[in-house]
């Protein structure tokens, strides 16, 4: 682990990073060990405290009928009650709040991307620079059609995701 010199403090993880290893705990199928647990928790809480101030101060600079601002609020608070809940006794129940807290790191990534139009590619989920050529990502939706969803880098295009 590489700490920051003292007096210094390490840049904030990028949403991406950030998102990425919430993902990551949210698609874990096997319980780890409680101290892994708590850990994840504790990172997940730190983001949390991070993303939703920047949130509030983007969202007071935007018309009070922004659709999108009012999502993201209520995301917010969504996110707010969920670091309220107590930490459960049992170690299922814990995993089972921690991924609450991970469900709601996602979340106010993604709305914090969009606030601040930031377009990430759906494959590699890191950000698409303006210099970087890019493709619409069309997805099928429940009804049938094509529903224009998000972008995806030209370079990624070809390449198989594993989960």
């Amino acid at each position: 682990m590489n700490a920051a010199p003292q007096g210094t403090e390490a840049p904030a993880p990028s949403t991406g990073l950030i998102r990425a290893q919430a993902t990551w705990f949210i698609d874990q199928q096997t319980l780890a060990r409680h101290q892994t647990v708590k850990g994840f928790g504790q990172d997940f809480l730190g983001y949390l405290q991070q993303l939703i101030p920047q949130i509030e101060q983007i969202t007071t600079c935007l018309p009070e009928d922004d659709v999108p601002a009012r999502v993201a609020l209520a995301a917010v608070g969504q996110a707010r009650r969920r670091m309220n809940e107590p930490e459960a006794t049992r170690l299922s129940g814990e995993v089972e709040r921690v991924k609450r807290l991970a469900r709601s790191v996602v979340a106010l990534c993604d709305h914090h991307d969009t606030l601040t139009g930031t377009a990430m590619c759906l494959a590699c989920d890191q950000p698409i620079g303006g210099d970087q050529a890019w493709l619409p990502y069309d997805a099928a939706s429940p009804s049938g059609g094509a529903a224009r969803s998000g972008r995806i880098h030209t370079l990624c295009v070809n390449t198989v995701r594993r989960n």
